[in-house]
């Protein structure tokens, strides 16, 4: 048995070859995603470069994942910023999208636009826990309505507005996509309906309307967003697989051109029994996207996260911070050779890095109450991770990976963060990690030897 694994990447198309009843990696190749023209180029490249390493081979099965044209664009709209807004926010990100617009409270006319505008594939509604809030959501359903949008609505809000909403949708010809609510209790999380749905949607309709659908009749099928591939091959890593055992709780993280991409999988409860808990639950397995932070596409954004001192700093240690990423973000196809590039390449993504945790772990807050004064966390506890796990150009190719990587751990500049106290680092030298997470719906036992194997300490 052998499949051909495959990840449209947003840059480049990569193909992984797995021998399956060996539990090896037969080869990998890559070469630039073709979706502009016709994304079988860029395949069909991959496919010579991996015969000529490895010769012409018969493969049982042909999957992929995606995150070409964009990846998969979602708007999540709810009703209090910190709850439902959050809880779907917290949806699409797990199934693998970026969030390209968030909404609390009613859609407004700017807001709509963007919906309309083409830059959002699927719209994901919620609102109210279930026998709440009503009007809200009702409004913004008939405001959806009246603007005839043409993507797929989700509809995952207060269970009581569910025929509503259908009615509503409907008689406007949209056809609505109806999930368990994704807040049914205040501060519950409930991802996994809606998750499903999303992948759905994705399948049958997002792939063909992105252009890769051109691809399906030389392959089986496309069956996850790309980082939703990563998510689950990470999970499998933490967790294991029957008597192959996992790592145990996990940080990886993927520092990329556009955005610097979070993945934990760890309960992420408090780990001192004094502390207490508060706000939406966390989800297990939990990804966070930033946006503003990558070396290339978003390199301006690394350095709006330094201050003034922190750039003068870097001028006397010899480096020019500013000049650096504004010639990055104008040549995005910049590539590091000199040991000074290398040097630039390792500061920005240690800046990208520092921040981007900082946005994903918990804090810890102290309260004084009449009982004395009491510790709360919000968000997940994340002291307690045994590995910390890089992958991303940036940190494949750095001399120093390991640096960089420390500068998610614990600091004391920034003290009430809940981030890993003391963790081993780790990295993915062939981008192996999507690849994983297809394989692992059909062998996740293969898929868990191999990223034991291809994964090094470092």
């Amino acid at each position: 048995m052998k499949y051909l694994l495959l990840d449209f990447g947003s840059t480049y198309t990569k193909l992984t070859a797995v021998d399956i009843s060996k539990a090896k990696v037969i080869g990998h190749t890559d070469a630039i995603t073709t979706i502009n023209t016709d994304i079988k180029d860029g395949y069909h490249e991959c496919l010579k470069k991996l015969e000529a390493k490895v010769g012409k081979q018969k493969y049982d099965k042909i999957i992929a994942c995606s995150s070409a044209a964009g990846g998969l664009k979602m708007a999540a709209i709810g009703l209090v910023e910190s709850l439902t807004v959050e809880a779907a926010r917290r949806v699409c990100l797990g199934a693998g999208a970026k969030v390209d617009l968030v909404v609390s409270g009613r859609i407004n006319k700017s807001q709509m636009e963007v919906i309309t505008s083409g830059k959002i594939d699927i719209v994901l509604l919620a609102g109210g826990t279930d026998g709440g809030d009503r009007d809200t959501v009702l409004e913004n359903a008939k405001r959806l309505a009246q603007a005839k949008v043409k993507v797929p609505i989700i509809y995952a809000g207060n269970k009581e507005c569910q025929d509503d909403i259908s009615e509503i949708l409907g008689e406007a010809k949209i056809k609505p996509y109806t999930c368990e609510n994704v807040m049914p209790l205040l501060n519950q999380l409930n991802i996994k309906n809606t998750q499903e749905v999303i992948r759905e949607i994705f399948m049958g309709n997002i792939i063909k309307a992105k252009g890769i659908g051109k691809i399906e009749e030389e392959i089986d099928e496309v069956i996850f967003p790309t980082p939703k591939a990563v998510l689950e091959a990470a999970t499998l890593l933490a967790d294991g697989y029957l008597d192959e055992e996992g790592l145990g709780d996990i940080i990886l993280v993927d520092v990329g051109g556009a955005t610097t991409d979070i993945y934990s999988i760890a309960s992420g409860v408090p780990s001192k029994v004094s502390v207490l808990q508060r706000g939406l639950e966390e989800p297990y397995a939990k990804r966070t996207v930033e946006g503003d932070l990558g070396m290339r596409y978003s390199a301006l954004g690394i350095l709006e996260a330094l201050s003034l001192e922190e750039r003068k700093k870097y001028l006397k240690d010899g480096i020019d911070i500013e000049k650096e990423a504004k010639k990055r973000h104008d040549n995005i196809e910049f590539l590091p050779v000199t040991d000074y590039d290398f040097k630039v390449e390792k500061e920005m993504a240690k800046v990208a890095l520092d921040n981007a945790i900082s946005r994903h772990v918990g804090f810890l807050e102290s309260v004084y109450t009449p009982f004395g004064v009491m510790e709360y966390q919000t968000g997940k506890d994340l002291t307690k991770v045994k590995f910390v796990i890089g992958t991303g150009g940036v940190l494949i190719n750095s001399k120093d990976t390991k640096d960089i990587l420390s500068s998610i751990t614990y600091t004391l500049k920034k003290p009430n963060e809940l981030r890993p106290l003391k963790s081993e680092f780790m990295v993915d030298k062939s981008y192996i990690l999507s690849a994983m997470g297809l394989l692992s719906i059909d062998y996740p036992e293969v898929a868990l030897k191999i990223m034991k194997e291809e994964i090094v300490k470092l």
